[in-house]
């Protein structure tokens, strides 16, 4: 149905802008999809287990600046810096992990605050300086192309088919889908609940931070408000692919369907109305629509 939706989708973009869907307009924008696409991995795994993490634009701000700090303003090698953002990224997902299992706060609680206080740190830190001035080798790795993609592009290959693996064939993948389905009945089952959530809430981290390496690559800039309301998108694209909003069911294959659906929406939206002021509401309104499926979808397994 997802790919129904999608293929509809260029069908009237192409009868309402021909450009749009041209081979050359699509390469063009191919380059900011990735960042979302990066995202949604873990993101897939934290909702399958009935959880939420809305602080991973707030990750990508605070390692971004951490980044720009180290190398533009404090000019240190850049190696250090880029090693330094990825710690910073996996330990603000890992203070989210802790809270969640050993604090026993909510997901949604946790990661909202942390979405406020991650990016305020950003923004103190920066006070709201924006860091520029990176090495040439440093940008061609966001702005190069290998083989028809960009580096992240095979990056998310790489980690996309991993997760797949990982989620359909392997004992950490069952114990995800059980978490999400009845937790209580899984730790009962020996399962070990609070290393999974562990894990997947670090790599949410993790992700971010190479998301932000990216973006300063790509666009030469280091600044606290990269990610802004990219929570929205993420979370958007992994319930529009399936993944229920209850917990327990979800596939990769599926996100990444979600994940072409909004940034093809996105983009048209921007490139017919010339106006970006649009595109939140679009993306608003399919979130809704995916949380009222999924609710009408686990009404009819419950009944039958």
């Amino acid at each position: 149905m997802l790919l129904l939706v999608l293929i509809a989708l260029m069908l009237t973009a192409g009868h309402l802008e021909p450009k749009f869907v041209s081979s050359r307009s699509q390469e063009g924008l191919l380059s900011h999809v990735w960042d979302l696409a990066m995202l949604a991995l873990p993101m897939t795994f934290i909702i399958i287990t009935g959880g939420i993490d809305l602080s991973v634009g707030s990750m990508m701000a605070l390692t971004s600046v951490t980044l720009g700090k180290l190398y533009i303003a404090g000019h240190h090698p850049l190696w250090l810096a880029i090693l330094a953002a990825l710690c910073v990224g996996i330990a603000c997902g890992l203070l989210n992990a802790i809270f969640i299992t050993k604090v026993g706060v909510h997901p949604l609680i946790v990661t909202l605050a942390t979405y406020s206080a991650y990016r305020g740190l950003a923004e103190g830190i920066s006070l709201p300086e924006i860091y520029s001035g990176f090495p040439d080798w440093f940008r061609s790795l966001g702005q190069n192309t290998y083989g028809s993609l960009q580096l992240i592009g095979w990056l998310f290959i790489i980690a996309a088919v991993f997760c797949a693996i990982v989620l359909a064939k392997t004992p950490f993948g069952r114990s995800i889908y059980a978490i999400g389905f009845n937790e209580t009945a899984a730790r009962f089952s020996g399962l070990k609940v609070n290393r999974a959530k562990v894990i997947i809430y670090t790599l949410s981290g993790l992700a971010a931070a190479i998301v932000s390496i990216n973006y300063s690559g790509l666009r030469d800039n280091a600044q606290a408000n990269v990610g802004l309301n990219m929570e929205l998108d993420v979370i958007t694209a992994v319930v529009l692919g399936g993944t229920s909003i209850f917990g327990g069911r979800g596939r990769i294959l599926g996100t990444i369907l979600g994940v072409a659906l909004i940034h093809e929406t996105r983009e048209f939206v921007g490139w017919h109305y010339h106006r970006n002021e649009y595109v939140p509401l679009v993306v608003g309104a399919l979130l809704i629509v995916a949380v009222a499926a999924n609710a009408l979808l686990m009404r009819r397994s419950s009944r039958t």
